[in-house]
């Protein structure tokens, strides 16, 4: 499998993500909505930064299930109750993000959303894999 990132020259510089990602392999691994869900099935974390390192080690995991790595995430898709506040804490997702799945970004997306499934969640990720 391979995951070329391409960011063109002609938009603006990617802060935390990929403009596009051209994946090939054989494999394609659709991972579904994870919010800050602990083993019990309660939401765990009560500000975004915790829900996030929450959602994403969830979404992770689900990923190494299948055999994958986070440097095969072609695409990613967070939802926020608060566009706002996560932007507040951009830097700080940002480094939990590389911490946990570290710098190969994929195509990203963040939307705002009135509300999510688990009312007390305040982020969710979902997203793609190409695996070999």
């Amino acid at each position: 499998m391979t995951a070329e990132r391409v960011n063109p020259p002609d938009l603006s510089p990617p802060t935390g993500f990929s403009h596009a990602v051209v994946a090939t392999g054989t494999r394609v691994v659709f991972l579904a909505g994870q919010t800050a869900l602990d083993e019990a099935g309660e939401v765990v974390g009560a500000t975004l930064p915790d829900q996030f390192r929450r959602a994403l080690t969830n979404l992770l995991t689900a990923l190494h299930t299948t055999g994958g790595t986070p440097a095969d995430l072609a695409r990613v898709t967070v939802y926020t109750t608060d566009v706002a506040t996560y932007r507040a804490h951009a830097a700080e997702l940002g480094r939990v993000w590389r911490e946990l799945a570290g710098r190969d970004y994929p195509a990203m997306a963040v939307v705002e959303v009135v509300r999510l499934w688990d009312e007390a969640a305040l982020v969710e990720l979902d997203g793609f894999a190409m695996l070999p």
